[in-house]
């Protein structure tokens, strides 16, 4: 078994705790931590490691859900001109906007509105501006993959359509972020060697005393060291250049053979607390779903096809306020593409399927944006594909649903090959996001820089097709 930093998470709170926070008095929890932390010395380590972080947990929570019911209208508005006051109530009462109650006021998710106008039919309905460039993307999507289908059965490799990418990204640090003269840690996330992306070049990185992760580290990254100054912004920059290739793999049910339990089997079958975790909801889920199946492929497929069918996408609180994100995952059968990705491995470890983790961003042209998927293993093809988030959003067109169960498409980047893995060198602080790295972390010598300190910038200088891997 597997465990981060944040394994603590599985310890819980005790339920006076738990009860003032569900109630939103988050000021009243902390005072009740910190005299459980004061009176009792012989306090478990777990219990007291989450207890110490609660605070922590609870001010991000107050980040994510910072709009009052005013804000939160004014922003639905700008969708719908016509919005009324008694829509709004009603959607709010009827859950589609997402809310809690914090020291007596109502909050709302500052991410609520993406998952309304996705959840609601109604509220499609009356938006006067499609999507355009979401439409855009989806087009030039379907493209590549019935290229890829088209060419099934051709001999050669199973990495296909390679695509040369240059990047650049950017993170800028808020002035008076940390005090005057302190040294500011910065770590970007930077493309892993991998199959699908087996040719990478670093152009430049500002400033320029980086430190720049082995090529197969596990969440790899860019490192930067800098002084603060007196009310400057502070920016960190790296450009690169990498080719890119999509994976298609036909399968021969026949081939599909038992596991060899080698090392690798052991690792990728494992809990990875607290996220996949081997809870008694989960272990029935995972038999209720696989059922009688036997072949491993199969197992794998079962699983892919339930969380298509019956976990929406949706955008969550950050990862590191949720206790179990798999668990998260199977209660309210909602959740992000990374969410979607972890309930996917832990049903697939449950079932002695190895699977793993990968992530980075998702860079079509149109829209580029953070994305997490999943690999499970099936001998003897070795490593294949699973995107649940993307075979979710394509479930009624059954040769893309059936596409990302096995395959993947070019427009990827990967800087992450497992989850919450350490870096190089080692931050020393609670990390932004426990589990993941697309955005980047940043911290000082009294602890870590939350992003709501600085932000960070991803474009595509160049996306172009090429014939073939250059040597």
């Amino acid at each position: 078994m597997n465990s981060s930093k944040f394994e603590f998470l599985i310890a819980g709170i005790p339920e006076k705790v738990r009860y003032l926070e569900e109630q939103g008095f988050f000021r009243d929890a902390i005072r009740l931590i910190n005299k459980i932390l004061a009176e009792n010395k012989g306090l478990p380590s777990l219990l007291k490691s989450r207890l110490e972080w609660e605070p922590e947990r609870i001010e991000r929570i107050t980040k994510d859900y910072a709009l009052n019911r005013k804000q939160a209208f004014e922003s639905l508005k700008k969708q719908i001109p016509n919005l009324a006051e008694k829509d709004f109530e009603k959607w709010m009462q009827e859950g589609f906007i997402e809310c809690r109650e914090i020291e007596g006021e109502t909050k709302i998710f500052n991410n609520f509105l993406p998952n309304l106008l996705r959840d609601n039919t109604e509220i499609k309905k009356r938006i006067q501006q499609p999507d355009k460039a979401s439409e855009q993307t989806t087009k030039l999507l379907h493209k590549h993959i019935d290229t890829i289908i088209e060419k099934e059965g051709t001999a050669g490799s199973r990495y296909v359509e390679p695509v040369k990418n240059r990047i650049s990204m950017t993170l800028k640090i808020k002035p008076n972020a940390v005090p005057e003269g302190e040294i500011i840690k910065v770590w970007m996330p930077f493309p892993c060697k991998n199959p699908l992306q087996p040719k990478i070049k670093l152009i430049s990185a500002s400033p320029n005393n980086y430190v720049l992760a082995p090529e197969n580290s596990l969440q790899r990254t860019i490192y930067f060291e800098k002084e603060a100054t007196k009310e400057e912004e502070l920016e960190f920059r790296v450009e690169y250049e990498y080719i890119a290739c999509a994976s298609h793999q036909k399968i021969d049910l026949a081939e599909v053979r038992p596991y060899s339990r080698n090392e690798l089997y052991e690792k990728y079958t494992s809990e990875q607390l607290p996220h996949i975790a081997f809870t008694p909801y989960l272990r029935k889920l995972a038999e209720e779903i696989v059922s009688e199946e036997s072949n491993p492929y199969l197992k794998a497929w079962s699983i892919y096809k339930w969380i298509t069918e019956n976990v929406r996408y949706a955008l969550v609180p950050e990862y590191s306020t949720i206790e179990c994100i798999s668990g998260y995952a199977a209660r309210n059968l909602r959740g992000d593409c990374g969410v979607q990705a972890l309930l996917f491995i832990t049903l697939c470890r449950i079932n002695g399927i190895p699977a793993r983790w990968q992530s980075g961003w998702f860079l079509n042209p149109n829209r580029p944006s953070p994305h997490d998927w999943a690999q499970f293993y099936a001998e003897p093809y070795g490593w294949l594909y699973a995107d649940t988030s993307f075979g979710g959003h394509e479930k009624s067109v059954e040769k893309y649903h059936k596409f990302y169960f096995g395959n993947i498409d070019h427009f990827r980047l990967i800087a992450n090959t497992d989850i919450s893995s350490e870096f190089t060198p080692p931050k020393t602080h609670y990390r932004s996001d426990n589990v993941d790295n697309q955005r980047g972390e940043v911290e000082w010598k009294d602890g870590n820089v939350y992003y709501d300190k600085w932000n960070c910038e991803l474009k595509i200088l160049a996306h172009e097709n090429i014939t073939s891997i250059p040597s």
